[in-house]
């Protein structure tokens, strides 16, 4: 809920009430502030303790500065010196910077077969199955959804009842002067992933038929990324708690958050993240993308996930690229993908990985992404039989993490309408039946820059595996209940980690509220050893979490001189985040996100 100019009586009076019954200890300050200067303007996020929380509109800055209530806390502006004093204020329990979020996916043919290569054993170039994911309601918390005959009724046209309702069943707009339709051009397309029914590209004159993965799925619009693809936390999280507020009236489910932006602190003090445990905790399983950070070349791409990827109950999903075929044997790592660990907590991310690399999907016609990309409208060739002069496209290219997560996303509608999965075992489910067999090492050329990458298949850049939503629905096995799946702690086995450290596998027992008891995945005959996380540590042959069955085989480890620098483990207390992140060697730079729209770098690999 905005609030512009709140009136003054009101908001004096609450906040009276309020502090007479709370205890002046002193919050703590996001070192992100710390490190800028005392006189900069800022806007920050005010995270109350629960005695303030329950409390009647407490708020703790003053009436001008005041801009929006959070369930949280609220959002204020001052300058750096003022965010740290109103760390001492009573009721209050962290102060974060209000950040700018970005949307993690770029514009730039061949079909790309998504549909075919995550659903090796079923899938064809057929129609779409509409009754896919039937029902479940998918949140795509974005920069809107512009409605076509892709996202209206069963990808048929014909005259029937159900080709008069859209897929888009609820749509608002977080974005402070602009509507709910999609400017950008990003949520559009991530839609059509996630649900699209492949109308405008159905029937004989067509060589493919482009469509999502769950087209049964109802999308529930949350729009946060404005014209240019921007946003900030406390829009993002109005958004999720939105969701949350209105999980019971559109069966919502899932949660797809193709944005991010850089980790500046732990996922236990970032409001962001505290948000997507809330929405998780709710019963709605949160898909996000990994990020577009693996070229950084500071530390090979390793410790770039974004936040709020960085959280551990979260799915995070980095990208791979189907080489334009059917076929999952030529498939490749992109070398844009985010690699883990996370800074500062060194959260074991991706989760898993799923095609993002030149992702056809529905077109939004004069967006924003369109207008700087034109190229990158899908020719008529390149899926229409016989085009017809002054017939136009109605798809897009774009490639990213953002469009492995709406693949992820989808996946996830599909097994919740099979099987009724709560978040922590559709996470378990994907990355079990995740496929492993990888090789050791890739090396890419990039068809622009000319540049040439070696990718290794490491478990901070696959994750778990490959997307196999055929393996996935074919498997009966769930986590028992109580139990959960959040992404396990890596730890050096020295302090001073060096390329030869080897590295653990932990459950992060100070967390009890997101990792539950210690056996955190459950059952023994599911998942290996007791001891999930794993005790032994990795040499290259050790089976680490549990067994092989989640992870793979050794050859999915890798060598840790790729990720032992402290650039990414951290020789100070920040957890290695400016040696990773810099001033400009990531998140200042067009190399990552492009000139302010999160571009993907990756237009051309081979």
């Amino acid at each position: 809920m905005n609030i512009s100019r709140p009136c003054k009586q009101s908001f004096r009076y609450a906040a009276a009430v309020a502090l007479t019954a709370i205890t002046a200890v002193a919050g703590t300050v996001s070192p992100q502030l710390r490190s800028m200067p005392a006189n900069q303007p800022v806007e920050v996020i005010v995270q109350h303790t629960q005695t303030l929380l329950g409390s009647l509109l407490g708020t703790v800055c003053s009436t001008l500065s005041l801009i929006q209530i959070l369930p949280l806390g609220e959002v204020c502006t001052t300058t750096v010196a003022g965010a740290l004093n109103l760390a001492n204020k009573p009721g209050v329990a962290h102060v974060s910077v209000n950040n700018v979020l970005f949307g993690t996916g770029a514009a730039t043919p061949l079909y790309d077969y998504m549909p075919e290569t995550i659903s090796p054993s079923s899938s064809s170039t057929a129609a779409a199955n509409y009754k896919l994911g039937s029902g479940v309601g998918v949140a795509v918390i974005d920069s809107g959804i512009h409605v076509n005959s892709d996202l209206i009724g069963t990808g048929t046209k014909g005259l029937l009842l159900q080709n008069l309702f859209p897929n888009v069943v609820y749509a608002e707009s977080f974005v402070q002067g602009e509507g709910i339709d999609d400017y950008y051009g990003h949520g559009t397309h991530v839609a059509g992933i996630i649900a699209g029914n492949g109308a405008n590209s159905n029937g004989s004159n067509y060589q493919f038929n482009i469509h999502g993965v769950a087209p049964g799925a109802n999308l529930i619009s949350l729009k946060v990324l404005n014209r240019q693809g921007q946003s900030t936390d406390s829009e993002v999280i109005a958004a999720i708690e939105r969701a949350i507020q209105i999980k019971p009236l559109f069966n919502i489910k899932v949660i797809n958050l193709s944005l991010g932006r850089q980790v500046f602190e732990s996922y236990k003090d970032d409001p962001l993240c505290q948000e997507v445990e809330k929405a998780w905790k709710a019963g709605i399983t949160v898909v996000v993308a990994a990020g577009n950070g693996g070229r950084n070349t500071v530390a090979n791409g390793y410790g770039t996930i974004a936040a709020p990827g960085n959280d551990p109950l979260v799915i995070t999903v980095g990208a791979m690229n189907t080489e334009g075929t059917a076929s999952r044997a030529d498939d490749q790592m992109t070398t844009y993908s985010s690699k883990g660990p996370t800074l500062i907590d060194h959260i074991a991310k991706p989760d898993i990985v799923a095609p993002g690399n030149r992702i056809f999907s529905i077109r939004d016609f004069s967006s924003t992404l369109e207008d700087e990309t034109p190229g990158n409208v899908v020719p008529l060739a390149a899926y229409v039989k016989r085009p017809a002069y002054g017939d136009s496209s109605d798809y897009f290219i774009l490639n990213g993490t953002s469009m492995a997560a709406g693949v992820v996303s989808g996946s996830a509608a599909v097994l919740i309408d099979d099987d009724g999965l709560t978040p922590d075992q559709v996470k378990a489910r994907l990355m079990l039946t995740a496929t492993k067999n990888f090789p050791k090492t890739s090396v890419i050329t990039d068809g622009d820059t000319h540049q040439t990458f070696t990718i290794q298949y490491d478990l901070f850049t696959v994750g778990a595996g490959y997307l196999n939503l055929d393996a996935a629905r074919a498997s009966s096995v769930k986590i028992p209940s109580g139990r959960n799946s959040a992404s396990p702690v890596t730890v050096p086995a020295t302090s001073n980690a060096n390329p030869s450290t080897p590295i653990y596998l932990a459950n992060d027992g100070s967390q009890s509220a997101v990792w539950g008891s210690s056996a955190v995945w459950g059952s023994s005959a599911v998942w290996g050893s007791s001891a999930v996380w794993g005790s032994s540590v990795w040499s290259g042959s050790s089976a680490v979490w549990g067994s092989s069955a989640v992870w793979g085989s050794s050859a999915v480890w890798g060598s840790s001189a790729v990720w032992g620098s402290s650039a990414v483990w951290g020789s100070t207390a920040d957890g290695g985040t400016s040696a990773v992140w810099g001033s400009s060697a990531v998140w200042g730079s067009s190399a990552v996100w492009g000139s302010s729209t999160t571009d993907d770098p990756d237009i051309n690999e081979h």
